[in-house]
């Protein structure tokens, strides 16, 4: 009796093990085989197609007229169109597949300060609308839509958005349609952004939307603690993108992943998956160091994060969500993270952020399960954690574990209408998280057997 005890306990343990494994090695096999550089067998300059770099003549043309030049390549092994020293100011323009954009050292990408040389478009299928207004949106500085094996990179050379001109016509209410991002790429493969520099965007950096197979590694991106909307970097309805060795340092989430906004994202129904997200330092002024939703209605899940770095923020980590959105949230991972003068640790808001519009279903609801949190150490932490679900609704199987955070408020955690298990956090958490977590994975895998 006693060896099948043994035997029995033996097997347990070893599906638990690789239960755990298949979980949180999301990142594994996919980001190893996206291939960051590759080689151009042609390749032009910009200033042969007329530009100059003086930071006031405006280069929007010979942007375009590179690219069209460029494209005759594509079937040939594809091309470079290397950007040299200079400051380069430019309207919105749009890549081609095969391309690789390469900025020298010394070379800034400027945004134009003028809306009318940022094109408008449609909205985003899964958006219904601009984000922030109704109708259509600035284009990114950068575009590109149905591409594939496409290189934004550099020798840390600089994309500068001149967004404050943006930020005042958002603080003013003078907008007439969504504020455009930096880059955008949307229904493209095989995308690598890396080793550049983002600066003051208008809205968003870096989002790629209806992407696969992407790569965003060692990009600084820089804006005012207090510019608003200017998340870092935003995959959305996306899958098997790697994110790693970036900096952030910018007025909203460092790094928060999407997928569609309310009835449109339902009816999209293409989620974010397999994301894998490591070695990132932020600091953010009003939002969180990594961050889920609240645009989440196509669903996320299969999501690694770790190796983080938050300093000086609002929230370390933030999942978004509210009646009405729908959708999943499920199965991710976030471990190794180390926090210092964070005002929250930890946050789940079931009731956060506005609606496209009256159309929304507000019994479509979000289910919210298998979150693990683990191996995270915080000081000059202001509350530990605030945990709120929503009536009648499933936030569940919330694991947090091994946790050490010295936090200024004497009510450190706040948790209702969510259901978990925690083992060796300080200071101790909520009551609806107190059941040990290696108990609940025993439990999960007797249920299996």
């Amino acid at each position: 009796m006693g060896r099948s005890a043994s035997v029995f306990q033996a097997l347990l343990v070893f599906l638990i093990t690789i239960i755990e494994t298949q979980w949180s090695s999301v990142s594994g096999m996919y980001c190893a085989d996206m291939a960051s550089t590759v080689y151009r067998p042609h390749s032009v300059t910009i200033t042969e197609f007329g530009a100059v770099g003086d930071g006031v003549t405006l280069n929007t043309k010979a942007f375009q007229n590179a690219i069209f030049y460029l494209n005759s390549f594509a079937d040939k092994g594809g091309a470079q169109l290397f950007v040299p020293a200079g400051r380069w100011l430019t309207g919105g323009f749009s890549l081609i597949s095969h391309l690789t954009l390469s900025l020298d050292k010394d070379a800034v990408i400027i945004g134009s300060p003028h809306s009318s040389d940022w094109p408008v478009i449609d909205p985003l299928p899964s958006y219904g609308r601009g984000r922030e207004l109704p109708g259509g949106r600035h284009q990114s500085l950068i575009f590109g839509s149905h591409l594939t094996d496409v290189i934004i990179t550099g020798a840390n050379g600089t994309i500068d958005g001149q967004g404050a001109i943006w930020w005042d016509w958002f603080h003013n209410n003078t907008l007439n349609y969504t504020r455009p991002h930096l880059v955008e790429l949307m229904y493209s493969t095989n995308v690598v952004i890396s080793n550049l520099t983002f600066k003051n965007s208008p809205f968003w950096n870096i989002h790629p939307v209806y992407c696969s197979q992407v790569i965003v590694e060692h990009v600084t991106i820089l804006a005012p603690l207090n510019s608003p909307n200017t998340d870092g970097i935003n995959p959305d309805s996306s899958t098997n993108v790697c994110i790693s060795h970036c900096y952030v340092r910018n007025g909203d989430d460092v790094i928060v992943i999407k997928s569609g906004w309310d009835e449109y994202g339902i009816s999209f129904a293409q989620p974010s998956s397999n994301i894998s997200i490591s070695n990132i330092t932020g600091e953010t002024g009003g939002g969180a160091g990594i961050a889920i939703g609240s645009e989440m209605s196509g669903g996320i899940s299969e999501v690694r994060a770790e190796g983080l770095r938050i300093v000086n923020s609002l929230h370390g980590i933030r999942i978004k969500t509210a009646p009405g959105r729908g959708g999943y949230v499920r199965n991710v991972y976030i471990a190794n993270v180390s926090m210092h003068n964070v005002s929250m640790a930890i946050r789940i808001n079931g009731n956060y952020g506005e609606h496209p519009d009256n159309n929304y279903d507000r019994n479509a609801l979000p289910i919210i399960s298998n979150i693990t949190i683990q191996n995270v150490v915080g000081v000059d932490v202001g509350v530990a954690g605030i945990l709120e679900g929503i009536e009648g609704d499933n936030f569940s199987s919330i694991c947090i574990s091994n946790v050490s955070l010295s936090v200024q408020s004497r009510h450190p955690w706040n948790c209702s209408l969510i259901q978990g298990y925690s083992n060796s956090v300080t200071p101790e958490s909520c009551e609806q998280l107190r059941t040990d977590c290696e108990r609940h994975r025993s439990a999960m895998t007797v249920a299996v057997l």
